[in-house]
């Protein structure tokens, strides 16, 4: 029962992202999106739920890799055709592509990384690159940001070209960037946080689009942060690693 509710989350995820596509051949565009914007949900739910209810398995875990794949790599490079990169020809279909390939290479190395032996706790608070539901958002934001303005640059596609290119060199970079897993609310801002949540979920309801193209630019700025805080920590770990050894010596040389 422990693992089941998560991989029901899962399975949830991947429908909605399989509804996205199927919203993209009607030229839906914002229904496919709300549907990937759920997708995105269920998929931040299922893993901690599962941590929670202590019902992670290697089942899950695959499962899980699958339905990102399909939800966050094939269905926003399928969106993104049809809506504009198809007058491209094939290099629109190209560009598209090589969206979905960093997709899968960045979920492939995230599934080896998890495997390695005894990290440090603290990389725990960090992904390596954009993860995929993120890159998802990222790659999509000039259909969001149409869907505001209508500017019809934000349609060109020389202009997604570029903005796919970045996305996906984003995937599968080196850069740290914040996981939010390991979150931890104190006492005295549970009332804050909730306040803001609260006044998200208002936004999210009135302007949807807006929300989370907000978020989203929220977490653009977050990069450097994120990288800043990384190296900060790397470089204490390395420092106590380094006096630790130091000590041994020294007691392992003392008469």
């Amino acid at each position: 029962f422990n693992t089941m509710i998560p991989n029901i989350l899962t399975m949830l995820a991947l429908c909605a992202g399989l509804t996205a596509m199927r919203f993209g051949l009607d030229e839906k565009w914002e229904a496919a999106l709300m549907s990937l914007a759920i997708a995105a949900i269920l998929d931040s739910l299922d893993g901690r739920i599962a941590r929670a209810l202590r019902g992670t398995s290697k089942f899950g875990a695959e499962l899980d890799s699958l339905s990102d794949f399909i939800c966050f790599g094939i269905s926003p490079a399928l969106l993104l055709y049809l809506w504009t990169m198809k007058t491209a020809g094939q290099w629109g279909w190209i560009f598209v592509l090589l969206f979905s390939v960093c997709c899968a290479l960045r979920l492939a190395r995230f599934n080896t990384d998890i495997e390695k032996p005894d990290p440090p706790s603290w990389t725990n608070n960090y992904f390596t690159g954009v993860p995929a539901p993120a890159g998802a958002g990222l790659v999509l934001l000039p259909m969001m940001i149409n869907f505001q303005t209508g500017s019809t640059f934000l349609k060109e596609p020389h202009f997604v070209a570029f903005f796919i290119v970045i996305v996906s060199a984003l995937l599968v970079s080196r850069l740290p960037t914040y996981s939010f897993k390991a979150l931890r609310i104190q006492h005295r801002f549970i009332l804050l946080t909730m306040l803001i949540v609260g006044l998200v979920a208002a936004l999210a309801v009135s302007a949807p689009w807006l929300t989370i193209t907000v978020i989203l630019f929220a977490y653009i700025i977050s990069f450097p942060f994120g990288y800043r805080s990384y190296k900060k920590q790397a470089l204490k770990a390395k420092k106590q690693k380094l006096e630790e050894s130091e000590t041994i010596i020294s007691s392992a040389t003392d008469p």
